[in-house]
């Protein structure tokens, strides 16, 4: 398995977002499923995180979604754990939950089962919001085996989170 908080892309990434969080005075949270907290593990992974790093929730199966982020039941029956509006209700339920500055989500299928004609594995769903109101999703379709799923989403996570801090949109 990828040690993914010693992989350069995403310690680089991690190491850049705290310095950006820093100096904003922010803090982030995470919500995660397919990536189990990897995202969390390389934010934490830079000394000093404990200054701009708040939660971060694991929640795998769709009932902690559903308890810890209040994902709403139906859309997990309707639309499936990785869909859009899954990915937006667990940003929106990280910070209600943590009071943070700025969040992240993730749900996916990493593999190597799991997939449909629909929702092929490498199938990931990232959303991240500010405490401002602002939200973005955007679906991604990774290729490789489990951890590099896994690696890729992490990576685009993290990437996303130090473009939105660093120029962060109009509140809503």
């Amino acid at each position: 398995m990828t040690d993914f908080p010693q992989d350069t892309t995403v310690f680089e990434l991690a190491t850049e977002l705290g310095g950006v969080l820093h100096r904003l005075g922010w803090r982030v949270s995470t919500a995660e499923s397919c990536t189990g907290g990897a995202i969390a593990a390389a934010i934490t992974a830079v000394a000093g995180s404990s200054a701009w790093f708040d939660y971060g929730l694991v929640t795998y199966a769709n009932e902690a979604k559903r308890q810890l982020l209040g994902v709403d039941g139906a859309v997990l029956e309707s639309e499936g754990a990785v869909s859009e509006v899954v990915a937006r209700q667990m940003v929106d339920g990280a910070l209600r939950v943590s009071g943070a500055d700025v969040a992240v989500a993730v749900t996916g299928i990493a593999g190597p089962g799991g997939g449909t004609e629909d929702k092929p594995v490498g199938t990931v769903w990232l959303g991240w919001g500010l405490a401002s109101g602002w939200r973005h999703t955007h679906c991604y379709f990774f290729s490789g085996d489990r951890d590099e799923v896994r690696r890729q989403s992490v990576v685009a996570g993290l990437r996303e989170l130090v473009l939105v801090c660093k120029n962060p949109p109009k509140p809503v």
